[in-house]
């Protein structure tokens, strides 16, 4: 008998907790959404527009409505912005409708003006919805992509003997570029580390720019992790698995050991890199190099191997430094060769890649890229 009652008081307590459950949630006080608010505020607005224009045309005309929907295409989304349309419509027909002898309100001007913004807004909402954000957000996420894009090609600290600059200038001014660089310092067999990766994406500009985002933080994750003869195949594996309708990439990586100045180079499909200085000759590393990156499965990439002396540079560079439009790519390669030597003559100091890249002075119509390495005499 006691076993029965105790599952009876249990089921009585479930039944009660459930009912109680029940209960808070219908009665429980509902917010209005966010987007409603929104709607709210915005159709008030529009109210207090159309009835200034009825009553004083000459501070409101009809296309004062267009301020309201330009804040609603900041800040709705569009099954909420057809409700607006609607009342800026209707407040727009209100204006419209009242006798006006000064023919303030009445401008057949003004009503295209207000059609063309609501075209213009409904494209803009559009675009917004397809990255599932409101307002400038969307541009706030692409400065932030763009700012951590270049932060991957910040140069660790290094010993005051070695300097190393980067000089990025994406095709026609624009914020985003399909060259990039990746560094680390890492310590290994005893040595002392730099790794520096320069890599030219396919294709320029924005397009190219969510693609290098997305290799380099790749580039970065295996840089370091990876051993040095290691990372081309390994990014070369990478980009053959993207399986990209542009998926490929040309690449440079330069490992240098801060404590002797031994260096080994390795190109993708990349032009070659320089060397000179410090009493000696600029000349091109001799690197056959192998294809670029993402189109030939389990490849090889000879490499070069020298050492950096006290006063001696080498740089790096992406095709958009050495072409030139109806010259062979070689022309390019040496007259920037021929500028690194210039260049160098009087020393490196700060500022060396900036004005190599400036000094080159070739078309903006492709991103160009430098990477300069010295050490100090």
């Amino acid at each position: 008998m006691r076993p029965r009652l105790d599952r009876a008081a249990r089921w009585l307590d479930r039944r009660r907790r459930r009912l109680t459950r029940r209960l808070a949630a219908r009665f429980r006080p509902r917010t209005m959404p966010r987007q409603a608010w929104l709607l709210l505020w915005l159709t008030a607005l529009a109210v207090v527009v159309a009835l200034t224009g009825a009553l004083a045309p000459q501070w409101a005309p009809t296309s004062a409505m267009v301020f309201v929907l330009l804040l609603g295409g900041f800040f709705l989304r569009m099954r909420t912005m057809v409700l607006l349309y609607l009342v800026a419509a209707a407040g727009a027909a209100l204006t419209v409708s009242v006798p006006d002898p000064e023919s303030l309100r009445t401008r057949p001007g003004d009503l295209l003006l207000l059609a063309a913004t609501g075209v213009l807004v409904a494209v803009f909402v559009r675009s917004r919805e397809r990255l599932g954000v409101q307002g400038t957000l969307g541009d706030t996420m692409l400065v932030d992509l763009r700012d951590r894009l270049r932060s991957q090609g910040r140069v660790p600290p290094l010993p005051s003997q070695w300097h190393v600059e980067t000089e990025l200038r994406p095709a026609f001014g624009d914020g985003f570029s399909g060259d990039f660089v990746v560094a680390t310092r890492t310590p290994r067999d005893g040595q002392d580390l730099l790794e520096v990766v320069l890599v030219d994406v396919s294709g320029k500009g924005q397009g190219a720019g969510t693609r290098a985002l997305l290799l380099s933080g790749a580039f970065g994750g295996l840089l370091g992790a990876m051993p040095v003869e290691g990372f081309l195949p390994a990014a070369n594996a990478y980009l053959l698995r993207q399986d990209w309708p542009e998926g490929f990439a040309t690449a440079v990586h330069l490992a240098v050991d801060l404590g002797t100045g031994d260096f080994r180079v390795s190109c993708a499909g990349h032009p070659p890199p320089g060397t000179g200085g410090g009493g000696r000759p600029w000349r091109l590393l001799d690197d056959f190099g192998g294809p670029a990156l993402g189109l030939v499965p389990d490849v090889r990439f000879p490499h070069v191997s020298g050492r950096l002396l006290p006063g001696q540079a080498l740089y790096l560079c992406t095709d958009g430094m050495v072409e030139v439009p109806g010259e062979d790519l070689s022309v390019g390669t040496a007259t920037l060769l021929r500028l690194a030597e210039e260049a160098g003559r009087s020393g490196w100091r700060a500022g060396a890649a900036e004005r190599l890249v400036d000094a080159a002075a070739v078309e903006e119509t492709d991103d160009r890229a430098l990477v300069l390495v010295w050490r100090g005499a």
